[in-house]
């Protein structure tokens, strides 16, 4: 991993060489993680030489992830749910997650991790299927399938099949924000592309979309477990 160590503090970053790149990228991911896409051919210099050049927005990027990170480190022992906080009580015989008012029941072991993931898509399935029927007849609209998804980047699909696909991690968004995605993605099905007229038919069903988007992408990289 090199690091480029002028100006005071270090950037570490890794390289990664891609036939599909036509020119240098660099990325910063949510997990504070900076990576240098290089074309097959380019030199080995033109990854420093990039990081180097967008070192005051590499810096900005890896200051958004600390802070980030520093609000998923003060949940505790809780998680989000739509917009409530769920607080963990481990149990040593306990294989599966169970609700409890404001409480999750979760193994005490390493198992925790996966039976939470899959608590999660469970209600994320319960409560995306009756907020579509809602959407789904108060717009006139309908849907062919739902699929419950981990995507990397990605918070709600609609295929020219129909079928609306939607990341289960919009459950540890505020309730909102999980209904703004709804209903892009329902809006999707009458209209497929982004035009100012899929951005009206939006608006009518959800006049501050702006706000939600705008806090989706914000705090995009706190909605993990």
């Amino acid at each position: 991993m090199p690091v480029l160590s002028d100006q005071g503090s270090l950037i570490a970053y890794d390289v990664r060489r891609s036939d599909r790149a036509r020119r240098v990228r660099v990325r910063v991911e949510r997990d504070a993680r900076v990576e240098v896409v290089l074309p097959r051919r380019a030199p080995a210099a033109a990854a420093e030489r990039a990081v180097r050049e967008l070192r005051p927005w590499i810096e900005r990027r890896l200051a958004h992830a600390a802070r980030q990170q520093a609000a998923v480190a003060a949940r505790g022992d809780s998680l989000p749910y739509l917009g409530i906080s769920l607080r963990l009580h481990a149990e040593p015989d306990r294989a599966q997650v169970t609700r409890r008012g404001d409480e999750l029941l979760v193994p005490a072991d390493a198992r925790a991790r996966g039976a939470l993931e899959r608590w999660y898509r469970r209600m994320a399935r319960e409560e995306i299927s009756a907020r579509l029927a809602r959407a789904c007849a108060r717009s006139g609209l309908s849907y062919s399938r739902l699929t419950i998804r981990d995507q990397r980047t990605r918070w709600g699909s609609c295929s020219r099949a129909g079928t609306l696909s939607f990341n289960w991690r919009l459950l540890l968004a505020p309730e909102e924000v999980l209904d703004y995605v709804i209903w892009h993605e329902v809006c999707h099905l009458a209209v497929p592309d982004h035009s100012p007229r899929f951005w009206a038919l939006v608006a009518d069903h959800c006049p501050d979309h702006r706000e939600r988007a705008a806090w989706l992408r914000t705090n995009a990289a706190t909605l993990v477990l």
